[in-house]
C-alpha cells in the first residue's frame, strides 16, 4: 500500500509541475499590458517602465516562473495586482464559500443518486427506470448555464420563492444567508446526480446478471438479502471511485454555477482574475483547481484500492 501511494503522490507531483508550466505559458500569451491594467490607458512611458520594474516583468521568462513557483512551494502565492492584497487572502475567503456550496450540492446529490441509480438497476426497463433515464440524460445534456437560467426563470421570475442571484455582502458568509445556496447548488446537483445515478444504475444492471448473484436467488434467498449482501457490496465500488473523482470535476463546475448567480466563490474569482489580468491571482487560483483535480484523483485511486487489493499491484 505505501509503494502504491508513494507512486501516485510522486505522478502528482510531477503533473502538477507540468500544469504550472502550462499555466506561467497560457497567462505569458493573454493579449494586454499588465502594466496598463494596473495603471490605465493615460499612463506615461516612464510610470509603465517604473511598474513594469517594480512587478519584475522586465526580468526574463524563466526568471519570473522559477520565482512564481518557488514561492509558491513555499505558501507565498505573492501580492495581487489589482486588490493589492496577498492572494492567499484572498483565496482563503473565496474558497470558503465554494467549499460550502460544494458540499451541500455534494451531500444531496450523492445519497440521492446511488439510492435512485440502484433502485433503477433493480427496476430495469420498468417504466419508473425509464423515466429515470430520460431524465437523467436531459440533466447531463443541459449545459450548466442553461440549467442555471431555467431555474432562475422558474423560481426567481415566475414563483418568487428564491433570489435570483447570490451576492454576498461584506463579513458574511453563505451560512448567514443559506437561501441563496439552493439555486446554485440545485445547478450542480442536476448533472452530477445524474452522472451518478447512471454509473451506479449500470453497475448494478452488471452485478444482477453475474452468476453469483443468479445462484443466491435460486437457492432462495430473499431479494432483499441478496441486494444488501452480494448487489451492494459489488455495485458500488466503482461508483465509489466516481464519486471521488466528481470532487475536481464540481470544482470546475463551480466556474460556470458561480458566474450565472453571481457567487464569491473561487470559479467567479478566477473568471474576475482574467478579465482584469491579474496574472499573479490568476495563476494562483488556476493551479489551486488543478491541484483539487489531482487530489480528487489520488482519493479515487486510494479508495478503490482500499475495496479491490488488485489494483495495488497494477
Amino acid at each position: 500500500m505505501l509503494r502504491f501511494l508513494t507512486r501516485r503522490i510522486s505522478l502528482i507531483l510531477v503533473t502538477l509541475l507540468v500544469v504550472s508550466l502550462a499555466i506561467f505559458l497560457v497567462t505569458e500569451v493573454l493579449p494586454g499590458d499588465v502594466a496598463n491594467m494596473v495603471l490605465g490607458q493615460g499612463a506615461t512611458p516612464e510610470n509603465l517602465a517604473a511598474v513594469r520594474k517594480q512587478l519584475g516583468l522586465d526580468t526574463p521568462a524563466y526568471a519570473r516562473y522559477l520565482s512564481w513557483i518557488g514561492h509558491a512551494l513555499q505558501g507565498d502565492l505573492g501580492t495581487s495586482y489589482v486588490q493589492r492584497l496577498p492572494i492567499a487572502h484572498i483565496i482563503a475567503g473565496r474558497l470558503g464559500n465554494s467549499i460550502i456550496l460544494a458540499a451541500f450540492a455534494f451531500l444531496v446529490s450523492v445519497p440521492s443518486a446511488v439510492a435512485i441509480g440502484v433502485w433503477a438497476g433493480i427496476k430495469r426497463d420498468s417504466w419508473g427506470d425509464q423515466v429515470v433515464s430520460v431524465a437523467s440524460l436531459v440533466a447531463i445534456s443541459l449545459p450548466e448555464f442553461v440549467t442555471g437560467v431555467l431555474f432562475i426563470l422558474l423560481f426567481a421570475s415566475v414563483l418568487h420563492w428564491l433570489p435570483s442571484s447570490s451576492i454576498l455582502l461584506p463579513g458574511t458568509t453563505p451560512l448567514d444567508r443559506p437561501q441563496i445556496l439552493v439555486l446554485p447548488a440545485l445547478t450542480l446537483t442536476g448533472v452530477l446526480l445524474a452522472y451518478i445515478m447512471r454509473m451506479t444504475r449500470a453497475n448494478v444492471i452488471e452485478v444482477m446478471q453475474s452468476n453469483y448473484v443468479r445462484t443466491a436467488i435460486l437457492k432462495g434467498l430473499p431479494m432483499r438479502r441478496v441486494i444488501w449482501r452480494h448487489v451492494l457490496p459489488n455495485a458500488l465500488l466503482p461508483t465509489i471511485s466516481i464519486i471521488a473523482m466528481n470532487l475536481g470535476w464540481m470544482l470546475g463546475g463551480l466556474i460556470i454555477v458561480e458566474n450565472v448567480f453571481a457567487f464569491p466563490g473561487i470559479g467567479r474569482l478566477l473568471l474576475t482574475s482574467i478579465t482584469s489580468r491579474d496574472v499573479p491571482l490568476l495563476q494562483a487560483v488556476a493551479l489551486l483547481i488543478a491541484a483539487t483535480y489531482a487530489v480528487s484523483n489520488l482519493l479515487a485511486d486510494l479508495s478503490y484500492s482500499l475495496l479491490n487489493p488488485r489494483i495495488r499491484l497494477s
